[in-house]
């Protein structure tokens, strides 16, 4: 008997909600929160039980609490042995790329927890310098929405794709007047544009300040020699420790996530069976049911789920 292979998935920031990490409060992972909030400077434990839903849109809480909940949740499965199957390979979306280099076993769940810090606050901070917000484009071939948002911005404004996340889900990035201007010209690719409520244009070069501050402190952060395989936002591509990881994440930043072709490197060419997702909310299993509807897909967002997980071994 084999483990089906496995790739482990982690979701970014807009997955957070008040009170999300009451599920997990009884389970002895949940010591991980005094070990993140000594290294962060932040009290974890009343951000996810007591902070407001308000509040937790403000960037830099926003990732902390949702990297917090990634890892709890990751932890848990591995003590109960509940992921269901032989771990190969790990991915997240945007944020969730530094639980991903946790559970792979590039940093330590304190280095990310300091680097997210560092992130979070960066983004906000270049947020609150320049004035910007996202969007969704739904419906549209990826093709027809960078004709479109390459025409926008041949205009004079400012627009950038954020993230591929799926056939026909795209997210863009940019200007408040740039945003308008796509809403206004979507219906002529056939898509409908649907606004984020987000502090600012990640993923875009408004993000370039935050980059150059979070480069600093990658530049520092003990990356392990060798891990299992992750694959990075930035070029899809499954990187094993021999790889410049800081160069990575800073153009994270300020380029595109391409979630769409990071989970066909998953269920290609790294063989991932079933995908794993820890976090809060199934908003990735709904984009891998989109983008590979052949893969098995299952989501591990509370203890509950962690106890009704199907024996996942094959026949050799």
């Amino acid at each position: 008997m084999n483990q089906l292979p496995i790739g482990l998935v982690f979701p970014g920031q807009g997955t957070q909600k008040e009170g999300m990490g009451a599920a997990w409060r009884e389970s002895p992972s949940w010591d991980l929160t005094a070990e993140i909030s000594e290294v962060t400077g932040e009290d974890i434990p009343r951000l996810l039980l007591h902070t407001p839903g308000e509040q937790l849109r403000r960037t830099d809480l926003a990732q902390l609490a949702v990297f917090t909940v990634a890892v709890i949740a990751h932890a848990e499965a591995v003590r109960r042995g509940a992921l269901g199957g032989r771990v190969v390979a790990c991915a997240g979306h945007s944020l969730g790329e530094y639980a991903a280099l946790t559970a792979a076993g590039a940093l330590t769940v304190a280095d990310a927890a300091a680097l997210v810090a560092v992130r979070g606050r960066a983004m906000r901070d270049a947020a609150e310098a320049r004035e910007g917000t996202m969007g969704v484009l739904v419906a549209a071939p990826l093709a027809e929405v960078e004709t479109l948002v390459a025409a926008v911005r041949a205009s004079g404004a400012d627009v950038w794709i954020a993230n591929v996340n799926s056939p026909g889900q795209t997210v863009v990035s940019g200007s408040p007047g740039g945003i308008d201007a796509l809403d206004a010209e979507a219906p002529a690719i056939g898509a409908k544009m649907i606004r984020l409520q987000v502090g600012g244009a990640f993923h875009s070069p408004y993000m370039a300040p935050a980059a150059e501050t979070l480069r600093r402190a990658l530049k520092n952060a003990p990356f392990a020699p060798t891990h299992l395989p992750v694959v990075a936002n930035a070029d899809a591509e499954p990187y094993t420790g021999d790889c410049d990881w800081p160069e990575l994440s800073t153009r994270q930043l300020t380029s595109p996530v391409l979630w769409e072709r990071s989970v066909a490197t998953l269920t290609g060419r790294l063989g991932c069976r079933r995908l794993v997702e820890l976090g809060p909310g199934r908003t990735l299993a709904g984009l891998v049911r989109r983008i590979d509807g052949d893969t098995e897909v299952v989501s591990l967002d509370s203890p509950d789920a962690l106890d009704v997980q199907p024996d996942a071994s094959e026949e050799t």
